[in-house]
């Protein structure tokens, strides 16, 4: 553990929003407290925090402290403020590589009693290099100590980087649901014994949930490179967010099954990305891409009154199109109707919604272009 040296945080106002310390900590400086309805007709965009090296995922302690991933293997917790210097947790053993590093991050809904926040990442702690999901264990009430940290689960599969996942979210089953990647390794997807290229679903300490098929760790299999897990309050409609190969990114249905990717011999990137051929039962996407993809990346639904006719929609952040991309979904799971934002930002790796209803979003840029940008509505009646 080590305090990071001074990094410059930038408060600029694009639009109509200014940013306080207060919006982002869900105080009186957000617009989540005006309510009502109407149609979001414009966002104001705001860059809260800046100088950061990749930052990957993001999230909130109870207490409504910010913390960030940084893919080199920096966990920043924002114990003071974003005008401050964050506690910094660095894990030595991760792997920073292609698309390996630190990546996804959550808090535990329980952080107030047991500390515990979870992170992905690429490891050589073992010898070899993996993926694993570690829960750290930090001081409460603010995150501004490491008490200690444990790998939950670990022997997800790496080989040259790519393909690493790796996102965990709570559901509302009080289960943790986490994508991961199938490493580039054709036989991994429909590996029974194999954690990658599917969703997993645990428990706290990495043990298989109840009513896993089979007992097993995962809950669906046959994905190429789960990035998004979401889940919206009101309903809880689960979806997941996968890249495809040269055509059908996708956007599924967090359900039990086979989701068809099987991309042997070697690694068959010709293959579909839902092969109901070879897999007849194969779990249909509720969105895909076709040609071009967009190689999309976290999600979040957007949640409030305050959003206006958004409210309950997917956002998705992408990488190669470098948008944040809006589905309309019905209770059904049904995608009724899907458009572009924030063209302008360059690559967009993970939006989630604030404690403040406000929308965040980390992109993709190397140190010291990496930002946080805070997202709010502009309603027309």
């Amino acid at each position: 553990m080590v305090m990071m040296g001074l990094r410059t945080f930038l408060v600029c106002a694009i639009l109509l929003t200014a940013c306080t310390k207060s919006a982002m900590s869900g105080g009186a400086g957000g617009t989540s407290g005006s309510g009502g309805s109407g149609i979001v007709s414009g966002l104001d965009l705001v860059t809260v925090i800046s100088g950061l090296d990749k930052p990957w995922d993001i999230a909130w302690l109870p207490n409504r402290t910010v913390a960030v991933t940084e893919k080199a293997g920096r966990l920043d917790v924002y114990v003071d403020g974003i005008d401050a210097e964050p506690f910094v947790i660095t894990a030595p053993d991760v792997v920073s590589n292609s698309e390996g590093g630190m990546l996804g991050l959550e808090v535990d809904p329980d952080f107030s009693s047991n500390g515990y926040v979870y992170v992905c990442m690429a490891s050589n702690e073992g010898g070899t290099t993996d993926v694993r999901l570690r829960r750290y264990t930090l001081a409460t009430p603010n995150g501004d100590a490491e008490v200690g940290h444990t790998d939950i689960v670990t022997g997800m599969p790496y080989s040259s980087g790519r393909h690493s996942g790796c996102r965990p979210r709570f559901g509302p089953d009080g289960y943790l649901w986490v994508g991961t990647g199938d490493a580039a390794i054709g036989t991994t997807p429909q590996d029974d014994d194999a954690l990658g290229g599917k969703v997993l679903r645990i428990d706290r300490n990495g043990a298989a949930a109840a009513g896993n098929l089979g007992g097993r760790l995962w809950f669906s299999k046959g994905h190429r490179n789960v990035q998004g897990i979401a889940f919206r309050s009101k309903d809880g409609l689960g979806v997941s967010v996968e890249h495809g190969p040269s055509i059908d990114d996708e956007v599924n249905l967090l359900v039990a099954g086979n989701f068809g990717w099987n991309p042997v011999p070697g690694y068959n990137e010709s293959v579909p990305m839902t092969d109901v051929d070879a897999f007849p039962d194969a779990v249909a996407a509720i969105w895909s891409s076709g040609s071009p993809t967009l190689a999309p990346s976290g999600a979040t639904f957007i949640e409030g009154d305050a959003w206006g006719d958004w409210n309950g929609v997917l956002a998705v952040a992408t990488l190669k199109a470098m948008h944040l991309h809006i589905y309309f979904v019905s209770t059904a799971g049904k995608v009724t109707r899907d458009l572009r934002v924030i063209e302008d930002r360059g690559r967009l790796r993970s939006p989630r919604q604030g404690p403040d209803g406000l929308l965040y979003i980390t992109n993709d840029a190397s140190s010291p272009d990496g930002k946080v940008i805070q997202v709010a509505p502009v309603l027309s009646p």
